[in-house]
């Protein structure tokens, strides 16, 4: 998350380390729960029996990506009507929600992108479309309080504190992943979390532009999710 649209251009230390992040897991499946698999064969079909897995974590991509575009074609309307300003939020609530999904520049998109690809999938694939879909909203609506309580001026954009809650709810629900940082250094998704959360720490004060505050915060949201679905979901798969 980006907390100043068209003025920050760098990546921050947990955004460099998420470019190089892979993740690796066992694919046998426990069965014991027998639910049925949110990515299964009978959700998505067209008439000529072609099938796309168009979960909600592919829309929230498509949509960041359409965004983007929208950002570059029509900056003013994107700042005032989509980026989320503190100035403005009581008179535009509807950019809470926004925010998430426009991007400042191409290695802001990409590198959120990548982060939901790996991770926003796993989450999905693990407790199911709605709930993943309620983790990321709720967590970047969080993220986006705590920062604006730290920093109440300027606007911000960017799914990050939302895909921070995505990473902290995996952290609880499934601390068996490991996570490839540079796609060379093994580290537990539990240690990879609390390494991100010390460096935006470290940063915060920088005057870097970046929203190291809602990082911090929507990743607190995602734990405490973790925390009321670990008993239901963690062993799910094994």
């Amino acid at each position: 998350m980006r907390d100043s649209i068209g003025r920050a251009t760098k990546l921050s230390w947990a955004e460099r380390l998420f470019l190089g992040s892979g993740w690796q897991r066992d694919e046998v499946r426990d069965d014991r729960w027998n639910d049925p698999d949110p990515w299964g064969d009978d959700r998505f079909s067209s008439s000529r029996g072609f099938r796309l897995p168009l979960t909600y974590s592919g829309i929230i991509l498509v949509i960041c990506v359409l965004l983007f575009f929208v950002r570059y074609l029509a900056p003013a309307f994107t700042s005032n009507y989509l980026a989320l300003n503190p100035a403005f939020v009581a008179a535009r609530p509807w950019t809470l929600i926004t925010h998430m999904f426009v991007h400042d520049d191409i290695p802001h998109l990409l590198v959120n992108m990548i982060v939901l690809f790996f991770f926003g999938t796993e989450l999905e694939r693990r407790v199911g479309e709605s709930k993943f879909l309620q983790i990321f909203i709720i967590s970047g609506l969080v993220a986006a309080i705590g920062q604006m309580a730290v920093v109440p001026t300027g606007s911000m954009v960017g799914a990050s504190g939302a895909l921070y809650g995505v990473m902290g709810c995996l952290a609880v629900i499934a601390p068996e992943i490991t996570v490839l940082i540079y796609f060379v250094i093994p580290l537990s998704i539990r240690a990879a979390v609390v390494l991100f959360a010390v460096l935006d720490f470290a940063m915060m004060g920088s005057g870097d532009s970046i929203a190291h505050m809602a990082h911090i915060t929507g990743l607190l949201a995602g734990l405490a999710y973790g925390g009321m679905l670990k008993d239901r979901y963690r062993y799910r798969y094994r």
